[in-house]
C-alpha cells in the first residue's frame, strides 16, 4: 500500500499558498480555532486547511428525526453509540468541501489547537490557475479514498472492517517512524466505532487483538501505528 506524502510543505507550491494566504487575511477570509471549536462551513465555498487538522462528522438528521422521544433520550445516554459519524481528516495544506445531502448534515471541526482555516468561492481560484488544477485534483484523491473506505466497510467481520480502516486512514495521513507508518492525530475508538458500525467497547477489544497479533502498534500511549510488514501489504 503506497503512503501518502500530500500534507508535507514540499507537496504544495508555496509561493502560491503564501499568496492565498495573504490574500485571505486582506479579505478577511481565514480564522484560527481553537480543539474542537466548530468551523462554520456551508456547501458551495471551498476551505483551505492552512495550519493544524480538521476533523470531518456527519449527523443523520433523518434517521433521528423519525425515532420515538423515547428511544432517542436512551441513545443519547449510551456513548458507546455515537450518534456523529467520523468521516475523516483533512491535513494541513489540504482543501475541502461541504457537499449537502439530504437529511445528512456534515460538520468541521479543529482536531487541534490553532488551526487555521481559508474559505473562498470557487470563482476566487481565478486569481491562481494552476492552483485550480490541484484543488480538483487533491478532491479527486478524496473521493478516491472514500470509495476505498465504503468498499471496505462491506466486509463482514468487525475486525476486518477496522484493520482496513485504519489501513486506510493511515495511508492517506500516516507518517513515517521507525516502526512503520503511524497517524498524527489522536483517534478515539469510539470515533472509530462510528465509522466501522461497531461501539466503543468492541473496537476496544479488537484493538487490544490486533496489538497482540503484531498488527498494530501504539506510539506515545495514544497514536496508532502500523508495522512495517503490515503497512506495505
Amino acid at each position: 500500500m503506497q503512503y501518502s506524502d500530500l500534507s508535507s510543505e514540499a507537496s504544495r507550491p508555496f509561493l502560491t499558498w503564501q499568496s492565498i494566504a495573504e490574500w485571505a487575511q486582506t479579505h478577511y477570509r481565514d480564522r484560527i480555532f481553537g480543539k474542537d471549536e466548530p468551523i462554520p462551513v456551508r456547501s458551495g465555498l471551498l476551505y483551505l486547511v492552512n495550519q493544524g487538522v480538521v476533523r470531518l462528522v456527519g449527523t443523520n438528521q433523518s434517521a433521528l428525526k423519525d425515532e420515538e422521544p423515547e428511544i432517542l433520550e436512551s441513545a443519547e445516554s449510551n456513548s458507546d453509540f455515537p450518534q456523529d459519524i467520523f468521516l475523516g481528516f483533512v491535513s494541513p495544506g489540504q482543501p475541502f468541501e461541504i457537499v449537502s445531502q439530504l437529511g445528512f448534515k456534515i460538520q468541521a471541526y479543529a482536531h487541534g489547537e490553532q488551526t487555521q482555516v481559508i474559505w473562498l468561492y470557487w470563482q476566487d481560484l481565478d486569481n491562481w490557475v494552476h492552483f485550480r488544477q490541484e484543488v480538483y485534483e487533491a478532491l479527486r484523491y478524496q473521493n478516491q479514498r472514500r470509495l476505498l473506505l465504503l468498499m471496505a466497510l462491506g466486509q463482514r467481520k468487525t475486525i476486518d472492517r477496522l484493520l482496513s480502516f485504519l489501513k486506510i486512514i493511515i495511508a492517506e495521513h500516516g507518517e513515517l517512524c521507525d516502526e512503520g507508518y503511524y497517524l498524527p492525530y489522536l483517534l478515539t475508538h469510539a470515533q472509530i466505532g462510528s465509522t466501522i458500525g461497531s461501539t466503543r467497547v468492541t473496537v476496544t477489544r479488537l484493538m487490544g487483538k490486533l496489538r497482540r497479533q503484531g498488527l498494530v502498534l501504539i506510539r506515545n500511549d495514544s497514536l496508532i501505528c502500523l508495522p512495517h510488514q503490515e503497512s506495505d501489504r
